[in-house]
């Protein structure tokens, strides 16, 4: 939790007096707050008290300016030369705006929408002490000031860290995840709002039952949390987080800032890393700016008049074939280098599914607000990453300047993007490292690796060719760290696995299998380690077994488990712990040994070990030689199985192999 030590001249300024001797200030010390008190008192001839609580400030006349809120609502000395404040109210109309501390300037202000809100920019000098730094604001109906809060910033160690190749992520949506606190199922600003029998209403879920959960998750073996968004949300149904109404306060129903803070903190003391689900492209539809935009080009359009993210690009355009269901928008078109405006227009200024508005992030103070909430997000909590949503929708001068800003100061911090498309001579077009054909480096460390969710998918649902992984591991050469991609097999957005057409536990095994020994840094969402039902959404995203007193069975226990949810929990678990023990699993190069209709067999190769992972997705056991001769391993003296049921011997250059019909085994070779 931040604390901030208000300063000592803390009262004289919050009732507007610019200046005041040092004896005064001596006699205000030694007479203590109350003589302080009615010595003000007298100088101001009756003010008003309400100057004297943090916050917004408030003159007596109701018809004079007042302030309402302040974004962001604290700083960090020492954090930024520069600071963007976005103050909300009535009547300021800014003549002149003053603050009481010396080293803190004011560069320019411009008030918009009638008065409704002013902008404030400041320059922080590099001596500016902690405190509470007051400014006042001169208006022609008025004055009124408002309090910002300077922080000294707190050790860096342990935090920050970014992700790592050692690392598993584990996604969780904290409503559904445990009820930690069951005092703010329903807040009072909410009444409603929680009922656990309706699928899109809050089920109670909050970040202390995360907290709780912690030894859980070490014991599973993951290592960094991505949770989807816990900014204050504007509806029932915004129980996912997507809806933001406020981007700098906690949703109330999973708890308060104080929360985040101790789950972060508590995380690193597991070793588990903690990623913040940063939404750039919208708000919620409630969000008092709709109403109400602080400027006219806040947003691209108005409540009234919008595009919609729905791209005119059919896909027959690039070859798709006709009447063929899209899964996915055509970012092909915003990879193209001869496509049009017409053709990108919707996907990167429209209002996501015509509802949630689009924050026009080409607007320089749209673009400086949104980094200056990632900024404070991350200083107030100490997170490793941003789980960045909608990434394609987004300006991507935006991203790079987004990215630069958040590097200058935590250069370790890790970005993934969603880019939900199965092409990965698309998906890499939005990764950094490199700049493309618009000259524009993303600065995006890495992304989910979509095209590899697509196949993983359609080869154990759909028994499509096994090949098809290959193909898609043939494509790392457009990313600039394919190591760093991140692989899955379900998330929020999709129906379970364990529910799919085709799928189970055997399927569910091997979807494990493979996301956990491809390279990359795998990603698992919560429940599929116990192979959880569900279809689409809302259905895919119940709450966890256990994670509410009086649940039927608790399956964060083994003895809560079913003989069907332990089976799942200990071969991840295995695998998991496998994954650990063998360098080669998590950062070794990959190289394919062989690959077909129903198998694929490939060698993780660190400089220590050699592995070779077979997989055999038929449902009749498999034999296969596979000559070495110009592979990697062609100097193999000795295999060995470490993990499965696969057999295998070294004969005359070869492996000869006998694998069970679904499954995945790994050998060492010596």
């Amino acid at each position: 939790m931040v604390r901030i030590v208000a300063s000592r001249c803390f009262f004289p300024y919050a009732f507007g007096v610019k200046q005041f001797s040092p004896l005064l200030r001596r006699r205000l010390d030694e007479h203590f707050l109350a003589r302080a008190f009615l010595l003000l008192l007298l100088l101001l001839a009756g003010g008003n008290d309400s100057a004297l609580k943090a916050g917004p400030q408030q003159t007596a006349n109701d018809a004079a300016p007042s302030v309402t809120k302040v974004e962001p609502p604290n700083w960090w000395v020492g954090l930024t030369p520069d600071l963007l404040v976005l103050v909300s109210g009535r009547d300021l109309e800014a003549t002149h705006v003053s603050c009481n501390l010396a080293t803190l300037t004011v560069a320019r202000t411009q008030a918009t929408a009638g008065g409704k809100y002013l902008f404030v920019w400041l320059k922080i000098g590099a001596d500016t002490k902690t405190g509470t730094a007051v400014c006042r604001i001169m208006a022609p109906k008025g004055t009124t000031s408002f309090e910002l809060p300077l922080a000294a910033r707190a050790p860096a160690l342990g935090k920050f860290q970014g992700l790592s190749k050692d690392d598993v992520m584990y996604l969780i949506m904290p409503d559904r995840f445990a009820n930690g606190d069951p005092t703010n199922d329903e807040p009072a600003e909410a009444p409603g709002s929680h009922d656990r029998a309706k699928p899109r209403a809050y089920h109670g879920g909050d970040l202390r039952g995360i907290t709780n959960h912690l030894p859980y998750l070490k014991e599973l073996g993951v290592t960094a949390l991505w949770l989807t968004p816990i900014v204050k949300n504007g509806a029932t149904q915004d129980y996912h987080g997507y809806g933001a109404v406020d981007l700098y306060a906690v949703e109330p129903h999973l708890g308060t800032l104080q929360d985040y803070q101790e789950l972060v903190a508590a995380a690193h003391q597991q070793h588990i890393k903690v990623f913040f689900d940063a939404v750039p492209n919208h708000v919620g539809p409630k969000h008092p700016w709709v109403a109400n935009p602080p400027l006219p080009d806040w947003f691209h359009g108005t409540l009234q008049h919008h595009l919609d993210s729905f791209s005119p690009v059919k896909g027959s355009f690039y070859g798709r074939p006709s009447g063929q269901t899209a899964s996915n928008d055509p970012f092909e078109a915003l990879v193209d280098p001869h496509a049009s405006l017409w053709m990108k227009k919707n996907l990167t200024e429209g209002w996501f599914f015509g509802v949630l508005p689009d924050m026009n992030t080409e607007n320089p103070m749209v673009a400086q607000y949104l980094l200056q909430n990632s900024i404070w997000w991350t200083e107030a909590s100490g997170l490793d990453g941003f789980r960045v949503d909608t990434f394609p929708y987004v300006s991507r001068k935006f991203w790079a300047d987004w990215h630069a800003g958040l590097r200058r100061i935590y250069p370790y911090l890790t970005t993934v993007g969603e880019v939900f498309h199965p092409d990965p001579s698309v998906t890499s077009f939005f990764v950094g490292g490199v700049k493309r054909y618009d000259g524009i480096d993303s600065g995006l460390s890495t992304e989910f690796d979509f095209p590899m969710y697509f196949t993983i998918r359609e080869v154990l649902l759909q028994n499509a060719p096994v090949g098809r992984i290959a193909d898609v591991l043939r494509h790392d050469s457009l990313y600039v760290h394919p190591e760093m991609l991140v692989p899955f097999f379900a998330n929020h957005d999709v129906p379970r696995f364990a529910s799919a057409e085709g799928s189970s536990l055997a399927k569910q095994k091997l979807a494990f299998g493979l996301t956990l020994t491809l390279r990359g840094i795998p990603e698992i969402y919560y429940g599929d380690e116990i192979g959880m039902p569900g279809g689409a959404d809302p259905d895919n995203r119940r709450d966890f077994p256990g994670g509410w007193i009086g649940d039927s069975n608790d399956a964060f226990t083994r003895a809560g488990r079913t003989r069907e949810q332990q089976e799942v929990f200990a071969y991840v678990q295995a695998l998991l712990k496998f994954r650990v023990e063998h360098e080669a699993l998590r950062g070794g190069r990959l190289w394919h040994l062989a690959s077909g209709e129903a198998s694929y067999v490939f060698v993780r190769e660190s400089e220590e070990e050699r592995l070779v992972v077979a997989f055999n997705n038929s449902g009749k056991p498999r034999e296969l030689r596979i000559p070495l001769k110009d592979t990697p391993v062609q100097k193999a003296a000795e295999i060995q199985l470490m993990f499965g049921e696969a057999k295998a011997e070294l004969a005359s250059g070869e492996i000869h192999m006998t694998m069970p019909a679904q499954s995945i085994s790994i050998f060492s070779l010596n």
